[in-house]
């Protein structure tokens, strides 16, 4: 019988220029009795299963939870939505905002304004106490500008500082059918750093739950304030108005973007709140249109105690994930 010892090309070769039957045919069963398995099936199916052909998560990508989000240290990456609103619309402007003083004089402020917020973080270090915890650091500044105020030569009103560490534990647990993905430690100072008076600030420590569920991803968050002196406290009330923390739903689907954020003091005799809803949708290239809704108290510090309506629409870089 004719025994095939030659290069793959040789042997159907040599198989094919067989003239007996059943020699031919014993030929080509034993050729591929030894044929070697094929590299290139191989190849492709384990570059299936590696961590970096696998999709990622919104959530994940944002807060780099699996090995093939992570982009190593001191690379800045958004945090908060990043936007311009040229046009937003308030029913009840605060006219009257001073505070320990017992003249309020009118601002005489436009209810057309425009809105600007500039958010990002970094991670200062990785692994930092196993490989599932990252210490970040991000900061997030939101201005409100009277744009067509020309009677007040179009000053920004209000700005607000927002510097913050966070401690992110990467978790993979299930809960009513979500999975929970990380729990971040935050430690944030937030002040508009005006003068006695317009004087806001406060600071706070907080524990964020992050789930998420195909499209889906929802963010816990209670907080406790610090104690600050009072004698010195611009505003020992504001947990009364912004609560002792807040949920952040959002539904991703391509491009487009749906994000609901909800506080609440929880307070059943003296309830106050505040809903924000955005929508976010490919306009060119990375440039999205950006529309906010907001209901409540705490649009900004200068407001935490006076509870107004807005619309705004603009432009967006980047939304919560």
């Amino acid at each position: 019988m004719l025994e095939v010892h030659a290069s793959p090309l040789v042997n159907w070769e040599t198989c094919a220029t067989t003239g007996n039957d059943a020699e031919r045919l014993a030929c080509y069963d034993q050729l591929a009795r030894h044929a070697p398995a094929q590299p290139a099936v191989q190849e492709i199916a384990m570059q299936r299963t590696t961590p970096e052909t696998r999709q990622v998560s919104p959530l994940s990508r944002h807060w780099e939870l699996d090995d093939a989000a992570k982009r190593g240290t001191f690379l800045l990456k958004p945090h908060a939505p990043n936007y311009f609103l040229p046009a937003k619309y308030s029913d009840s402007p605060n006219n009257t905002p001073l505070q320990g003083t017992g003249l309020q004089s009118n601002l005489g402020l436009e209810s057309i304004e425009a809105k600007i917020q500039l958010s990002f973080k970094a991670k200062a270090v990785e692994g930092l106490f196993n490989a599932n915890s990252d210490l970040w650091v991000g900061f997030t500044g939101t201005s409100y500008w009277q744009m067509y105020n020309s009677n007040g030569s179009s000053p920004f009103r209000e700005s607000n500082y927002e510097p913050e560490a966070m401690l992110v534990f990467r978790t993979h647990y299930d809960l009513a059918g979500l999975t929970g993905r990380f729990i971040n430690l935050g430690l944030v100072h937030q002040s508009n750093g005006r003068p006695e008076g317009l004087s806001r600030s406060w600071n706070r420590v907080y524990a964020q739950f992050g789930f998420e569920r195909g499209n889906w991803a929802f963010l816990i968050r209670p907080w406790y304030r610090i104690p600050e002196n009072a004698a010195e406290d611009d505003n020992p009330d504001i947990e009364d108005y912004l609560g002792h923390g807040d949920l952040l739903a959002t539904y991703k689907d391509g491009g487009v973007t749906y994000s609901l954020l909800l506080r609440n003091n929880l307070n059943t005799s003296s309830n106050r709140g505040a809903i924000q809803a955005s929508w976010s949708f490919p306009l060119h290239g990375r440039l999205n249109g950006y529309v906010q809704y907001f209901n409540g108290y705490g649009e900004s510090l200068i407001d935490y105690n006076h509870s107004q309506q807005s619309i705004g629409i603009g432009v967006s870089l980047t939304d919560w994930m």
